[in-house]
């Protein structure tokens, strides 16, 4: 009686960095990428307007967003408070659907890394973002990216960051131990195949306040149920770009 052959199923070819993010805008299948704007950002507005600072959202501010993906949270201020904006991201997808959702906004965006030195002038822009960006970089490549988005913020200018939290995340404490990446605090992401690197609030705050002024802070809850992970915590800061430190 033949043999029935061995059939080895094909494993799917892991792809990689901006590979990875190009095909997750073109065919989603790891993450959910929303065309709507982020409710953190939409609250960070809120905020602003409480404290009587919508001088940095009356035209002609500009607010810049390193990581800018498909446009969504420039698109919602130039339509919310006609501001203009300039974006980057390293995925060439994500760039082309922002142009073609802000073809009648003023929003410039391009194609690069959040490492890059910025194309824009000093002290021209009004708010900055980094919205879950910045972790993706290295230590050198981090600090690149605050110095950056200072330079470019007018006196008196926000930064609104938007990134992972350490402190008591299970997540966090058991990719660290199980892919733990080279630099102490980071480690490779098991879906992307990238180093991710994520602080604690007292480092986040120390690294922010060598340029800014840190004004608030929001934390997600710790995500645990019964002692197992659930949702990753975060974490949200507003820093101010001090008026007597334009440097």
């Amino acid at each position: 009686m033949p043999m029935k052959p061995n059939f080895v199923r094909k494993k799917k070819r892991q792809v990689h960095g901006t590979t990875f993010w190009d095909q997750e805008y073109n065919n989603p299948t790891h993450l959910k990428l929303s065309t709507k704007e982020s409710e953190d950002l939409a609250k960070f507005t809120r905020w602003l307007i409480r404290r009587e600072r919508t001088d940095l959202l009356t035209p002609p501010a500009s607010a810049i967003d390193a990581g800018c993906g498909n446009g969504r949270n420039l698109i919602f201020l130039a339509n919310e408070f006609e501001m203009k904006g300039v974006g980057f991201d390293i995925s060439s997808a994500a760039i082309s659907q922002a142009k073609a959702a802000s073809e009648k906004l003023e929003i410039e965006y391009d194609v690069r890394t959040a490492a890059d030195k910025i194309p824009v002038e000093d002290s021209s822009q009004s708010l900055a973002l980094d919205m879950m960006t910045s972790h993706f970089l290295d230590a050198k490549g981090r600090e690149q990216l605050r110095d950056e988005l200072h330079r470019t913020l007018v006196p008196g200018g926000y930064l609104f960051m938007k990134t992972f939290l350490k402190d008591k995340d299970l997540h966090t404490a058991r990719l660290i131990s199980e892919r733990p990446g080279t630099e102490e605090g980071s480690y490779i992401h098991p879906v992307m195949g990238v180093a991710e690197y994520v602080y604690s609030e007292e480092e986040l705050v120390a690294f922010l306040s060598e340029k800014f002024i840190v004004r608030k802070i929001y934390r997600s809850h710790k995500h645990a149920f019964k002692g197992r992970a659930r949702k990753r915590r975060t974490i949200s800061i507003y820093a101010e770009k001090d008026y007597d430190k334009n440097i």
